[in-house]
């Protein structure tokens, strides 16, 4: 049943009832974070004595209820602790500027939170500016719920400009997950934080001319992101596409998998303990990207499916198998691999130790069949094993 934001309200109530409607608009879920009454007859009065009838047990319990006497003097508290963030940072072109500027101000300020990210390398995860700060903003947004009614339009604009801010920031940290990061969800998200205070025509974009969806495989986008003024954003965005693909790959390409997440693993290191700089990490990860994206297209020109390909990968693991084997008995071995894990894969492959021993015992019969691995690389078996394992494990059963 979804969530009731708006309760409208045509006739009189008082007492527990009026109480218990209100409670059916009020309550937080995901991103709501309170509701509206729209009140045609007048209940107000009512509604105060309610609250005051029985309201006295949470009183006890939580102090004084009163907005104006603890959520607004919070609010005021939390704005200050955000504006010390932006010391440095000239961000008022927010509050009166064109959507264009205010675009812009917006990922000025993600890049100057996220450039704090080298001095604080050898902090705790908790002590880091950034992840302060969402704390910190968020806290922020929350007090504004509260106590919105009573706060002027300028201060209401700032923190809309500092919880854009968080947003964005928390997005970009969701990297890995497969949780793709678009461009209409952001700017829905900022333009629903600034309806009630700017007037705005028109969509605001972070980036000038992108699509629906950050690429990784847009060559227009990968461009514009090399172009961008806010450096520590561009090295953000990069990196999260980057770990979007790997996420990818961690359930369907062992190898590719290991490869890149070494590859980004190390880049982002050397450049938190300064020993890249901007410039040299963004065109590690540009090139890092065309990787990717060329090894996408490898399977193409193989004539291999996606899901083939990753067998071939772990099949030419070791460099010597491609010179001992002809390329087509290479494909040949990859196609009857791929076809015989989809003909065995039982139901109960995850739950019974049984069915896993029998299709290992059936790959292994195929590679010994085919004379695999050559000798001296015996090793190489296991990541065709593990290979075969991770597809079993996350293909869907059709």
């Amino acid at each position: 049943m979804p969530s009731l934001a708006t309760m409208y309200v045509y006739k009189p109530m008082s007492g527990h009832n009026l109480m218990q409607a209100i409670a059916r608009v009020n309550r937080v879920f995901q991103d709501k974070e309170g509701g509206l009454v729209v009140d045609y007859v007048g209940i107000a009065a009512a509604l105060k004595q309610a609250m005051n009838d029985y309201t006295t047990r949470d009183k006890k319990n939580y102090g004084d209820t009163d907005i104006s006497k603890v959520a607004y003097p919070k609010f005021l508290e939390k704005l200050s602790v955000c504006r010390d963030f932006f010391h440095g940072y000239d961000y008022w072109k927010f509050l009166s500027g064109s959507d264009l500027e205010k675009a812009k101000m917006i990922a000025g300020g993600v890049n100057f939170i996220l450039g704090k990210k080298i001095a604080d390398h050898d902090l705790p995860e908790n002590e880091r500016t950034q992840n302060i700060y969402i704390k910190e903003a968020l806290l922020l947004r929350q007090s504004l719920s509260l106590c919105g009614s009573l706060v002027d339009e300028a201060s209401r604009n700032e923190a809309s400009f500092f919880d854009a801010v968080r947003t964005v920031i928390v997005r970009l940290q969701s990297g890995g997950t497969g949780k793709k990061f678009t461009l209409p969800e952001v700017n829905e998200r900022i333009n629903e934080l600034l309806k009630h205070s700017i007037r705005s025509e028109g969509v605001m974009n972070l980036f000038s001319d992108a699509g629906t969806e950050f690429s990784l495989f847009d060559p227009k986008f990968l461009e514009e992101v090399a172009s961008m003024k806010e450096r520590n954003l561009a090295v953000e965005l990069l990196k999260k596409l980057i770990s979007e693909q790997v996420s990818i790959y961690r359930r369907t390409n062992l190898v590719k998998s290991e490869k890149f997440s070494e590859i980004i693993h190390s880049a982002m290191n050397r450049y938190l303990y300064g020993m890249l700089t901007n410039e040299e990490v963004i065109q590690e990860l540009l090139k890092l990207a065309k990787d990717i994206a060329a090894a996408n297209a490898e399977g193409e020109a193989l004539g291999l499916n996606t899901e083939e390909l990753a067998f071939y990968d772990a099949l030419t693991k070791p460099q010597a198998v491609k010179d001992f084997y002809d390329h087509e008995e290479l494909i040949a071995i990859t196609k009857e691999l791929t076809d015989l894990l989809r003909k065995n894969r039982t139901i109960d492959w995850q739950k019974k130790e049984s069915a896993r021993a029998g299709m290992r015992k059936l790959v292994k019969r195929l590679l010994k069949r085919h004379k695999y691995p050559p000798e001296g690389m015996e090793t190489a078996v296991q990541t065709v094993m593990s290979q075969c394992e991770m597809w079993a494990d996350n293909i869907t059963m059709v």
